[in-house]
């Protein structure tokens, strides 16, 4: 619903009290809308409609993010202080509705925002219940009396010149950013920092390669880590570009995008005060059409963030492989001895710091299949699917925030190269006949790593047994050069 313009002088000013959030009182009382009276609880802030809809709705327990209405109190108090500078409130209802929005922000009036995430999904039902708890946490600092509508008025101040359609896009872009600024985006760094480090730290440390599950040619453990490092530092640049989508604003659109109700130049104003409230770079979306009818910005960026997840699983799970054993298995790595031993075998230690990344990336893309549904099933100006893309999108930030932060603490920073088993393996290794191969044929060097697997022989013993004289044997296969192919020519 948008509301319609009041004038700034159909309120006098009310003298304003220094009151503490909370009611002090019992039972109900009486508040009204379209439909008749609702008894409300009387220690509650909310009014009729949030508690019809409190009626209507017994699904699960999940409820709308708090980050969403952290989010709403920044949409609400722009859009006060911007309809106060076009005489549209007057200077003290700015105020105290700015009051509110503060405390909002603040997450003290979380426990007012009950509603369920599985509700009608445009935005109406958050919408309107910020309106009641903001209009009636005003009309208690102003002396009057809750559920009166006066001199505070949900409709007509707290949301004036604003509609559901527009304000919780809104709220949800503000809250995806500030997930991505403030949580995600700096736990992935961390990780791929770390990881980047790991990867200088092992560079010169030689080792098998694996390709399609088989011994390849050698390369070192950096060279390998280096690949994980640069898979986190291009999600990240891709979370990163997806942030940026996100900092259009849909406000000003009010109900389908035509800025109804609004006053002129409402939305770019709302974006820069947003801007300027919240120190991000929020702007006015170019487009309140497809800002108000499509999620766009958010399939991408829950497509940015699967992304990630995928790296993440394809690390997580090459290091579980990795240290698999210790001596039945590959054996490479020493992971740090964290977690209890397994209760029925003892001395066992699982890798529970790579499970859980890979739980947890699984889960992230399983909800990134759902906000693509989502967002593909909108119909004309409004998608009603909102609640459960940012329900989607949040969790998963906060989930790969957290677990990049536990992956790198208890695992990256930790973990152990398992040395006797490396060189081993790299002396054993077949796949270093490759590198006789552009000098003998690849036949022949086809032949002597056959006879090699055969009969058990390191591939130098087999060589030599085909003919192979050692000292073209060991100016060829050098495996440090087979590593950094030129190297010995570079020097």
């Amino acid at each position: 619903m948008t509301s319609p313009h009041r004038e700034a002088h159909d309120v006098s000013a009310p003298t304003i009290h220094d009151l503490p959030v909370g009611i002090d009182a019992t039972g109900t009382r009486t508040e009204t809308d379209l439909l008749g009276a609702v008894p409300v609880p009387a220690d509650r802030y909310w009014g009729a409609q949030t508690q019809r809809a409190l009626a209507r709705v017994g699904i699960d327990d999940d409820r709308i993010p708090a980050q969403v209405y952290h989010a709403y109190g920044y949409v609400k108090k722009a859009a006060a202080v911007i309809n106060g500078r076009a005489g549209r409130l007057p200077r003290w209802m700015v105020d105290v509705i700015a009051r509110v929005a503060d405390e909002v922000i603040a997450g003290e009036l979380d426990s007012e925002f009950p509603l369920s995430l599985w509700q009608m999904g445009g935005g109406t039902q958050p919408n309107t219940n910020v309106n009641e708890v903001m209009a009636n946490r005003a009309i208690q600092l102003a002396g009057g009396q809750l559920g009166a509508k006066t001199p505070v008025h949900p409709e007509d101040h707290v949301n004036l010149g604003q509609s559901a359609n527009d304000t919780f896009p809104t709220a949800m872009h503000i809250a995806a950013v500030t997930a991505l600024a403030d949580d995600l985006l700096p736990a992935a760094i961390r990780l791929h920092d770390a990881t980047a480090e790991r990867s200088r730290q092992w560079d010169g440390v030689l080792k098998v390669g694996r390709t399609h599950l088989a011994d390849a040619a050698p390369l070192t453990v950096g060279q390998e880590w280096s690949g994980y490092a640069t898979q986190l530092e291009d999600a990240v640049t891709d979370v990163d570009a997806a942030k940026a989508r996100l900092l259009r604003l849909a406000l000003g659109g009010t109900a389908v995008g035509t800025g109804l109700n609004a006053p002129p130049g409402f939305g770019p104003d709302t974006a820069n005060l947003i801007a300027e409230l919240t120190g991000r770079p929020f702007v006015p979306a170019a487009n309140k059409f497809a800002a108000q009818a499509s999620l766009d910005a958010l399939v991408r960026t829950s497509a940015a963030l699967r992304g990630l997840a995928v790296a993440l699983y394809k690390f997580a799970n090459d290091v579980r492989w990795l240290a698999s054993g210790p001596r039945a298995g590959l054996g490479e790595l020493r992971l740090p001895r964290e977690e209890p031993v397994c209760a029925s075998m003892p001395g066992k230690i699982n890798p529970a710091e790579a499970e859980t990344m890979l739980m947890v990336c699984i889960q992230v893309i399983g909800y990134d299949t759902g906000v693509a549904m989502a967002g593909s099933a909108g119909n004309f100006e409004l998608n009603p699917f909102r609640p459960l893309v940012i329900h989607n999108v949040l969790r998963s930030a906060r989930l790969l925030a957290g677990v990049a932060d536990y992956f790198r603490e208890f695992l990256v920073e930790g973990v152990q190269l398992n040395d006797d088993k490396l060189r081993h393996d790299v002396d054993r290794s077949v796949a270093l006949v490759t590198a006789l191969s552009p000098v003998i044929g690849h036949d022949r060097a086809a032949e002597i790593a056959r006879l090699a697997l055969d009969n058990d022989l390191p591939p130098r013993a087999a060589a030599l047994a085909r003919g192979v004289g050692e000292d073209l044997y060991d100016r060829i296969v050098v495996p440090a050069n087979l590593a950094h192919p030129g190297a010995a020519d570079r020097g």
